[in-house]
């Protein structure tokens, strides 16, 4: 699926299933709190932490996905392109990090 297609995809379902979208707020904080839930599955697996019992059946792929759908349906409601947003991101950071990695000695 493109990304595009994505996006028309959340919007049918949010249309249809989800009735309407949440404001631009309430999705602010919704994406906080699911990009809180990626950092925690990430803080446990790759990290020091250990799992809590409550936390041991959590999927990383399932939360990334539910911080892709709130960024799609913040995307959706604020008119915003995503496919013509990323490539022209990616066009600056090309621009912008040209040199700026291969010679970073940190990397090396």
């Amino acid at each position: 699926m493109t990304i595009e297609e994505a996006q028309q995809i959340v919007d049918n379902w949010i249309n249809t299933t989800g009735v309407r979208y949440f404001n631009e707020l309430t999705n602010m904080a919704m994406l906080t709190e699911e990009v809180g839930e990626v950092a925690r599955i990430i803080a446990r697996r790759y990290g020091e932490q250990s799992f809590k019992e409550s936390d041991k059946h959590k999927e990383l792929a399932d939360e990334l996905a539910d911080v892709l759908f709130v960024l799609i349906c913040i995307a959706n409601q604020t008119g915003v392109d995503l496919t013509e947003a990323l490539q022209k991101n990616l066009d600056k950071k090309t621009k912008r990090d040209a040199d700026r990695h291969r010679n970073n000695e940190k990397l090396k």
